[in-house]
């Protein structure tokens, strides 16, 4: 049985990264490096069917048969390839036109920290770019499909996607280029790169760039004039869309949730946040009142960065202080470094693991494309959630598990991810890691952020709200200015359910580790919980209570 079991996760990984080659490269598999992402609905529906496959091959393991550590990864891989194939059966693609996480964005982010480690892997990236212009056709042609089937998006979308692509096309072909950052490997000579680099202009220039501009005048000519409106942006509003969304959830949740329940959860942590707000205000604001709070916070140019450079220096400096306490609070430690980058894409900040051979260390990503976005009081909590403690001690220890299956070490599980990233801002807290009220009041502002994503991701998706209610609520009920606040709430429009994540994932690992202090009284032992929840990779919120539990019932044994 454990035969069975390794040989089928291992068949599982392989045809992930074998269909998500993009990702396979950046993890440092370098077996696909010539192909890129495959977007037709031939090809998605084969995905669902062999998801299926894998997922029923996993049920049919008889658990009482398998270890901890082997029962975990047959439980993983059957939520994983079951979750991802009833969400490809939705073909969402028909109406995936997202101005924040849209694949047309994340390109710009991604390419250039693609790994050339290997001069081949430098001649193949060139062919892998080259297949480029089919997968934007293969997107066209999508949402062609979804307008003939009216399934359409956002309308405003749309035109926030075609005025993202002109930027682009607007810009010179030059070392700026998001394409052409890419870093030619270091074996090759000054005269090999400098061809190398000539070769890559010239796909940028012949086949990326023409085929952003055929996918801009698609959505222009042909998909937003039939798009919905600002008041249906809702899957709700898609006759399938009570499904969608009742799966989505359970694909970022990894926990089957009614939407009114998680509306009403929401809404009652946004009335506690005021509390502490309350008593913060007249040290940071000097006020008490939440109004005058908030928009203290969102307009006063004192609390908010005017340069990038100055972003970034403040991360590091939270990250320095969090690398320095860690060890009083975390057993395993991971061995790949976190760095600090600056850019000018993608969401306002993000993780990208370390490469798996070990040549690129975890980065965490802060967006400076708009330096008085960022109020100062948000650095520490974001950097604290991106990196140390958060995501990186989360997913660089992941990937260095050993005597695990390599698909556990890369799972892709948002409740697990992003409510460990949650739970370290307040834990950031315990550690003593806050600068001054000012950046503790920046941890209540992320708490907002994620409380109000529960009533507003609900509010659109479930019970049909226009997009500028949500915007409103954000604006009343959190300190986020009304930039941030509208491109929080077009990035919900277009990721049903992911917002839910991290208040809800949360909130599991702080009940969790409620359990384990009562039950174990002065027996409990902080690095111990940190430890085993971080110590098997990415995991369903359920599985994880597992783990707990019986890392529970091993300490009273002991005790």
């Amino acid at each position: 049985m454990p035969a069975d079991l390794d040989r089928l996760a291992a068949e599982y990984w392989d045809y992930k990264m074998s269909q998500a080659p993009t990702n396979a490269m950046m993890l440092g598999d370098h077996r696909f490096d010539t192909e890129m992402e495959q977007l037709d609905e031939a090809t998605e529906l084969a995905q669902a069917s062999r998801l299926d496959e894998f997922a029923a091959a996993a049920e049919v393991l008889d658990p009482d048969d398998l270890t901890t550590d082997q029962r975990v990864s047959r439980d993983v891989l059957m939520y994983e390839a079951g979750a991802k194939a009833a969400m490809l059966r939705h073909a969402t693609a028909e109406f995936d036109v997202n101005p924040h996480v849209g694949f047309q964005s994340v390109l710009f982010t991604v390419v250039p920290f693609l790994p050339l480690t290997e001069p081949q892997h430098a001649e193949d990236v060139l062919v892998k770019l080259g297949k480029l212009g089919t997968t934007f056709d293969q997107a066209i042609e999508r949402l062609r499909a979804g307008v003939a089937a009216g399934r359409t998006p956002l309308r405003s979308h749309c035109g926030m996607v075609v005025d993202q692509v002109d930027e682009y096309l607007a810009s010179p072909i030059d070392e700026h280029d998001p394409f052409l950052r890419l870093r030619p490997p270091p074996q090759l000579d000054e005269p090999d790169a400098a061809d190398w680099r000539a070769r890559l202009a010239a796909v940028v220039r012949d086949v990326v760039r023409p085929a952003y501009g055929r996918f801009r005048s698609a959505l222009a000519d042909e998909v937003a004039p039939h798009g919905r409106p600002d008041d249906k942006p809702g899957v709700c509003w898609l006759d399938d869309g009570e499904q969608i969304y009742a799966d989505a959830i359970y694909q970022y949740v990894t926990l089957r949730a009614d939407p009114e329940a998680v509306h009403e959860i929401g809404v009652q942590t946004v009335a506690a946040l005021e509390d502490e707000y309350r008593a913060l205000g007249p040290e940071v604001v000097g006020t008490d009142d939440i109004a005058a709070i908030y928009q203290r916070m969102r307009n006063d140019p004192a609390l908010h960065h005017s340069d990038g450079a100055a972003i970034v220096d403040h991360s590091e400096r939270a990250m320095a202080k969090a690398k320095a306490a860690m060890g009083a609070w975390f057993g395993r430690l991971p061995q790949a470094d976190c760095v600090v980058m600056e850019t000018r894409n993608g969401p306002t900040a993000f993780y990208q693991r370390p490469a798996a051979d070990g040549s690129r260390p975890g980065i965490f990503f802060v967006n400076t494309a708009d330096p008085a976005r960022w109020g100062t009081f948000e650095i520490e909590a974001m950097a604290y959630h991106e990196g140390i403690p958060g995501h990186h001690l989360q997913l660089a220890i992941a990937g260095e598990l050993e005597d695990v299956p390599t698909f556990r070490k890369h799972a892709l599980i948002s409740a697990y991810a992003e409510g460990w990233g949650l739970y370290t801002e307040r834990l950031a807290d315990e550690m003593g890691l806050y600068s001054s009220p000012t950046d503790r009041m920046g941890m209540l502002s992320a708490d907002s952020m994620r409380a109000c994503r529960l009533v507003v991701d609900t509010g659109l998706h479930a019970l049909g709200w226009p997009r500028q209610r949500a915007i409103d609520y954000m604006l009343a009920h959190s300190p986020l200015s009304e930039a941030s606040v509208t491109g929080e709430v077009d990035r919900y429009i277009g990721y049903p359910g992911q917002a839910l994540s991290y208040m809800m994932g949360r909130r599991q690992i702080v009940r969790m580790r409620r359990d384990a202090e009562a039950a174990l009284g002065a027996a409990f032992d902080i690095k111990g919980f940190h430890d085993t929840v971080l110590g098997h990779g990415l995991v369903t919120l359920g599985v994880l209570d597992q783990l707990v539990g019986e890392w529970v019932t091993a300490a009273q044994a002991t005790s």
